[in-house]
């Protein structure tokens, strides 16, 4: 256990350590998942608000 967690409390552990079990099972179902073609780069706008790409709005 590190020196920076070693302070905290046994729920904030816990809630750590059960955050970095789903960090790990999410990636692992990316990896599942077949590539998309001819799809946006980078973040999905959906999430972040990016209804835009290169000044041009777009539409779903």
């Amino acid at each position: 256990m590190s020196e920076t967690r070693k302070d905290l409390p046994a729920a904030a552990i816990r809630a750590l350590a059960e955050a970095e079990e789903r960090r790990k099972k999410a990636e692992a179902e990316a990896k599942n998942m077949p590539k998309e073609l001819g799809g946006r780069d980078g973040p999905e706008p959906v999430r972040y608000g990016d209804w835009e790409k290169k000044g041009i709005a777009i539409d779903f």
